[in-house]
């Protein structure tokens, strides 16, 4: 279904422009004032709307504002004739995800605004599913995601989870294997049951098998009561080994040993005891490569591995990573009493390029300590990258003895706030003060020029 965006502005020439722009992409409705902006919005639950600042009987800013109340995940473009900074700045301040100014200068960077404004939408719309799945009572773990490769994992995860099989989980740290293996138990027929779940990775030999197996008073030195082991209290439930590969060559025994027999004993026993569980795995190396190097059991791997599921790492599904954001937002605004948000463009686009090579945990990392961090308001590109920013681009040339000694004796934040101080205001110098020519000189979107301007308390009357 194509995304639904209202356009609201008196002037013919914006309204058929955007038309031909959008028309064959979205379902559009057009208004030419707040009256019928407000007829249209009551009737219609949009994905977008393209706001002109003057109306000829309101303020676009105000009429967001009164639109927003009755949505506040309500995403909206602001559109002006007038470049003013101090504008801008109340737009962003209402939430404004982008501010353009018209005539429109440059049509593919508009239209990348406009699709990464039906993203953030997106991202709403699904943390909202998200949030209807959590309070449905059930108590399963949600995987937030829609990517193709997502859905391929999330399908074969709900495909096995009935079948009372063992299953191994391959993928990178930080991909949710975790959360695949609770998935799993939840949608199984033991989910009523125990789950249980242990790291190989770390924990010496001795103490993993003492936690696996249990042991019997007096079984060696410290063993001062009798202490059920993982297999035993996993009785008719769940037990997740993460991290697998690292068990040591002679646990490997023990556990096939355990898996051909359906039974253990107890450290310091020689009773046997009937072994009831459903054993999921996950590793973070391939254990075929691990098989060939010698450092894992053969004859182990394919009773652990009926099943191989991988998951995905975030590098291949670049589209929830947004929602992940969003979702990650949301759950560290209510942590720590802010309200942090909404990412800029700017913010998005740094997100999305990001490597991300510690996968969905270093992007919650991130989002957790920019909260922690940043004041209320709009999340810019530089909050969630400060190490990140960038020199100044090619195209100004800033004379001699910018690089002042006196700055070296500084700390490193100071330094880079006193640097980007200086090259914003010589910047706009460069540009005469116009906002759109600055963006266009440094590489840098105008909204975030805007956010950073306002920080450094930099006004221009272009």
């Amino acid at each position: 279904m194509p995304p639904k965006i209202l356009i609201v502005d008196d002037d013919r020439h914006t309204r058929v422009f955007l038309e031909r722009l959008l028309a064959k992409t979205a379902e559009l409705s057009l208004a030419v004032d707040a009256r019928e902006a407000r007829q249209r919005f009551a009737a219609t639950d949009f994905n977008l709307v393209l706001m002109d600042q003057c109306l000829p009987d309101a303020n676009g800013i105000d009429l967001l504002r009164e639109l927003r109340r009755q949505r506040p995940r309500l995403v909206a473009i602001l559109m002006t004739g007038f470049a003013d900074v101090r504008d801008a700045v109340a737009a962003v301040r209402e939430g404004v995800f982008d501010y353009q100014t018209k005539p429109f200068e440059d049509i593919d960077a508009l239209e990348a605004v406009i699709g990464k404004a039906l993203e953030l939408d997106q991202a709403y719309r699904d943390i909202d599913t998200l949030r209807a799945q959590l309070n449905t009572g059930t108590h399963l773990p949600v995987i937030v995601g829609q990517s193709p490769a997502m859905a391929y994992a999330q399908a074969q995860l709900q495909r096995v989870a009935g079948i009372d099989i063992t299953v191994l989980l391959e993928g990178e740290s930080g991909t949710g294997k975790d959360l695949a293996a609770k998935l799993i138990h939840g949608l199984s027929a033991r989910s009523g049951q125990p789950y249980l779940e242990v790291n190989c990775g770390g924990l010496p030999e001795t103490l993993l098998e003492s936690l696996l197996f249990g042991f019997e008073k007096g079984a060696f030195t410290g063993a001062g009561q009798a202490t059920a082991g993982y297999f035993e209290k996993a009785h008719g439930g769940t037990l997740f080994l993460d991290e697998i590969a690292d068990m040591s060559p002679k646990l490997q025994s023990s556990l096939l040993r355990v898996l051909q027999d359906n039974s253990y004993t107890r450290i310091g026993s020689a009773q046997t005891r009937k072994a009831d569980f459903r054993l999921v795995c996950a590793t973070n190396r391939p254990l075929q490569a691990e098989i060939k190097a010698g450092r894992f059991r053969e004859d182990l791997y394919y009773r652990i591995a009926v099943v191989t599921i991988v998951m995905p790492p975030l590098r291949e599904r670049t589209g929830d990573i947004l929602p992940l954001a969003m979702h990650f937002l949301e759950a560290f605004n209510a942590k720590f009493g802010r309200h942090c948000g909404p990412f800029t463009p700017a913010a998005v686009e740094a997100l999305e390029h990001h490597p991300w090579e510690g996968n969905v945990r270093q992007l919650q990392h991130c989002i957790e300590r920019t909260v922690a961090l940043h004041g209320d308001g709009p999340i810019d590109d530089i909050h969630l990258f400060p190490e990140g920013f960038d020199a100044p681009r090619a195209g100004l040339e800033l004379g001699p003895g910018q690089a002042e000694s006196s700055q070296a004796a500084l700390g490193y934040q100071d330094a880079r706030a006193s640097f980007e101080r200086d090259y914003m205001v010589r910047l706009l110098e460069a540009a005469h003060g116009n906002v759109s020519e600055a963006a266009r000189l440094s590489g840098i979107p105008r909204q975030n020029l805007y956010v950073r301007m306002k920080r450094w308390g930099i006004v221009t009357e272009r």
